[in-house]
């Protein structure tokens, strides 16, 4: 990974929120992940999801990734950090120098609705640009309409169903967007 993983414009640049009660499109601070976030992210997964999700999201991801992955803290209580209440794994392709993937973003369930998916996608865009990344990418399921909208909404171009994009069986809707 290139230098411009670690650029400062990752952590710190978004407004801090005012609160459970912050405005509506008022920014939430970020920070790059840590390969020790998984240890936080890894129990809510199958709760903001309702089901078994963690599969899809191995240990290795924050292992390998985590300098272009985010995380929005929760409050921290008397025993130490909180809970994450949003992350964004995303990855700078080492085999396509124009390409940025992300591959995972989960939103805690009360914070739904309120601009921080979208937060996170622009923050991970500049990071990509700012490596001379060109193209983002990333797949769901095409049962997932929610995340199909949400990614048209954010100018991406949806293709699919693929067949078999991930095996036999299992289609994906596959995004792309210029940066």
């Amino acid at each position: 990974m290139s230098e411009q993983a670690d650029n400062p414009r990752r952590a710190g640049q978004a407004k801090p929120a005012a609160g459970p009660g912050r405005a509506p499109g008022q920014r939430l601070p970020t920070r790059m992940a840590r390969a020790a976030d998984y240890d936080a992210i890894a129990p809510v997964l199958n709760e903001w999801w309702g089901r078994n999700i963690l599969p899809a999201l191995p240990r290795l991801f924050l292992d390998h990734f985590h300098r272009t992955s985010l995380i929005i803290d929760g409050p921290a209580g008397p025993g130490g950090p909180g809970s994450p209440l949003a992350f964004l794994v995303g990855i700078l392709s080492p085999s396509k120098p124009a390409d940025a993937y992300i591959h995972f973003v989960g939103v805690s369930p009360a914070l739904r609705g309120q601009g921080v998916a979208r937060q996170l996608y622009e923050e991970f865009f500049g990071l990509a640009r700012d490596d001379g990344r060109t193209v983002v990418s990333a797949i769901t399921a095409p049962v997932n309409t929610a995340s199909i909208a949400f990614h048209r909404s954010m100018g991406f171009e949806v293709s699919g169903p693929v067949p078999d994009y991930e095996g036999p069986g299992r289609d994906y809707m596959v995004f792309t967007r210029p940066l």
